[in-house]
C-alpha cells in the first residue's frame, strides 16, 4: 500500500483552566493519511503555545508532496520525511509535524487491533499521577487541586515550582504534601526556570517534603549543568519533555544526566522515534514516562518494558477538551488508566 494524500485540519480549544494568561488554549492539527486502498488513518499534530500554523503549513506542503507515493511504512516514512525537512531542523516544528504523519500510519498499522497489543501490551493498567500547571494558582487554589487528586484516587501529583521567591515555594509544596498525605507521591516541575545555583538550593529546601523527582531543573538542552546538579542532590532528575531527537535522549543518557526520561509522543516525531527512544533508555535502565496526551501515552505505557505512570493533566485531555467523540480510547478511574477495545488509536475526532 501506498500513501496517496495527507490532508489536515487545525483545531484550536480554550483550556477550560487556562495555563496561565499566554496560554488559554491548544491547538491540535488533526492530520488524515490516506492510501490506495481507500483506508485512512488519523493521527495528530499538537501544540500548546505557539507554532501550529507554521506546523499545519509545514505538513500541508514540504511534507504532503514528499510522503504522496510512499510506502504505508511507519519507519521507512519517517527516516525518509525526516531526512527531507531537517534542512528546517532536526527538532522542533519538524518533528512535531512529521508526529501527525507517523500517527496516522501507525493508525493504519494497527488495523483492527488496538496500539497496545500491536506494541505487545505488558500489563492491563497504569497508574495514573495528577498534574496540573498551576504555578499561577494561588495557594487556596493549589490545594483545592490536590485535594481533588486526592478525591480521584491518584496514586501520586505534580506541582510547578519556580516562583521568583523560593519561599513561596516551600510554602505551596508543603500546603501539597500536607494534603496528599505521606503515602501518595509528590513530584515538583521547574519548567527550565532556574540555573544550576538557583537548583541546588531549592532542592536543598524542598527535599524534605519527600519528591519523587524534580523535573526539567534546567534548560532542557544543558546537559553538563544536569550532570553536575544530578551529582550533587539527593532527589532523582526527570527530563525529557522538551527534547526532540533521539541524539537528544542519547547524550542526556550517555552523560548520567537524568534518573527518569520524558519523551512527548508528539514532540519526538510519533510512535516510530518514541520507541526509538524507549529502546536506548532501556539499556540504560532509565525508566520512560510518557509526557502529556494521556489519550496515547497511556496505551504507549501499558506496553513500555519497566512500570509507569500516566500523566493526567487536569481538564485538559483532549477528551474533555470536546476534540473526541465517545467511546474514548483510555479511560482513567480510581488512579489506574486502561484502554478500551477499540482499532488502531481509538482517536474519533469530533
Amino acid at each position: 500500500m501506498r500513501i496517496t494524500d495527507v490532508r489536515t485540519e487545525l483545531r484550536t480549544v480554550a483550556l477550560p483552566r487556562p495555563w496561565g494568561a499566554d496560554v488559554p488554549a491548544n491547538h491540535v492539527i488533526v492530520t488524515r493519511v490516506t492510501l490506495d486502498d481507500g483506508r485512512t488513518g488519523a493521527g495528530f499534530a499538537w501544540t500548546p503555545q505557539i507554532g501550529a500554523h507554521a506546523v499545519r503549513a509545514l505538513l500541508d506542503h514540504d511534507l504532503r508532496a514528499a510522503a504522496v507515493g510512499m510506502p504505508a511504512h511507519p519507519e521507512v516514512v519517517w527516516d525518509l520525511l525526516w531526512r527531507h525537512v531537517r534542512e528546517a531542523g532536526p527538532g522542533g516544528i519538524t518533528t512535531v509535524a512529521l508526529a501527525g504523519i507517523d500517527l496516522a500510519l501507525w493508525d493504519l498499522r494497527c488495523g483492527e487491533q488496538g496500539l497496545a497489543d500491536v506494541l505487545g501490551r505488558r500489563r492491563e493498567e497504569a497508574p495514573v499521577y495528577g498534574s496540573g500547571v498551576n504555578l499561577h494558582y494561588s495557594l487556596d487554589e493549589l490545594v483545592e487541586q490536590a485535594r481533588r487528586w486526592v478525591a480521584a484516587g491518584h496514586r501520586g501529583v505534580k506541582i510547578k515550582v519556580g516562583r521568583p521567591d523560593l519561599a513561596e515555594d516551600v510554602e505551596r509544596v508543603a500546603a501539597v504534601r500536607e494534603v496528599i498525605g505521606p503515602d501518595r507521591l509528590l513530584m515538583i516541575d521547574a519548567n527550565q526556570r532556574w540555573d544550576l545555583h538557583r537548583a541546588r538550593l531549592a532542592i536543598g529546601r524542598l527535599r524534605e517534603f519527600g519528591l519523587h523527582w524534580i523535573e526539567e531543573p534546567l534548560p532542557a538542552d544543558d546537559v553538563a549543568a544536569h550532570v553536575e546538579l544530578r551529582r550533587s542532590i539527593d532527589v532523582p532528575v526527570a527530563v525529557g519533555e522538551n527534547v526532540y531527537t533521539a541524539y537528544g535522549f542519547r547524550d542526556l543518557l550517555a552523560a548520567g544526566a537524568c534518573d527518569v526520561v520524558q519523551p512527548n509522543v508528539v514532540r519526538v516525531g510519533g510512535i516510530t522515534p518514541f520507541l526509538r527512544i524507549v529502546e536506548l533508555a532501556r539499556t540504560y535502565d532509565v525508566p520512560v514516562y510518557p509526557h502529556l496526551l494521556s489519550e496515547v501515552s497511556g496505551q504507549l505505557a501499558l506496553a513500555l518494558p519497566l512500570p509507569a505512570m500516566v500523566e493526567d493533566v487536569e481538564d485538559a485531555s483532549f477528551a474533555r477538551l470536546g476534540l473526541l467523540a465517545e467511546p474514548y480510547p483510555v479511560e482513567v478511574c480510581g488512579g489506574a488508566l486502561r484502554v478500551g477495545g477499540h482499532a488502531g488509536l481509538g482517536l474519533r475526532w469530533t
